[in-house]
C-alpha cells in the first residue's frame, strides 16, 4: 500500500506543478525548479505504472484461477 500512497501523493503533486506551470502567474525562475521537479515526479509515476504493468502482463490464469507468475519484486531485495 506504501507505493500506492506514494504514487498518488506523487500524482497530487504533479497535477498541482502543471496548475501553476499552466497560470502563468510564477517567475521565470520558479517556472524552471516547478519544471525540474515535475519531471523528476513524472519520472517516478512512470516508473510506478511501468511496474504495475509488468505485474499484469505476468498474471496468468491457470484452471480457471489467475496466478501471479514468476515474478521476482526488486523491491522485497531492498526490504530484507
Amino acid at each position: 500500500m506504501k507505493e500506492k500512497a506514494v504514487f498518488e501523493e506523487d500524482l497530487k503533486k504533479l497535477q498541482k506543478i502543471v496548475e501553476e506551470l499552466s497560470s502563468g502567474k510564477i517567475t521565470l525562475g520558479e517556472s524552471l525548479k516547478k519544471y525540474e521537479e515535475g519531471v523528476r515526479l513524472a519520472k517516478s509515476c512512470s516508473q510506478v505504472l511501468a511496474e504495475a504493468q509488468r505485474k499484469v502482463d505476468l498474471l496468468m490464469k491457470k484452471d480457471g484461477k489467475f496466478d501471479l507468475g514468476k515474478f521476482d519484486d526488486p523491491g522485497e531485495e531492498e526490504d530484507k
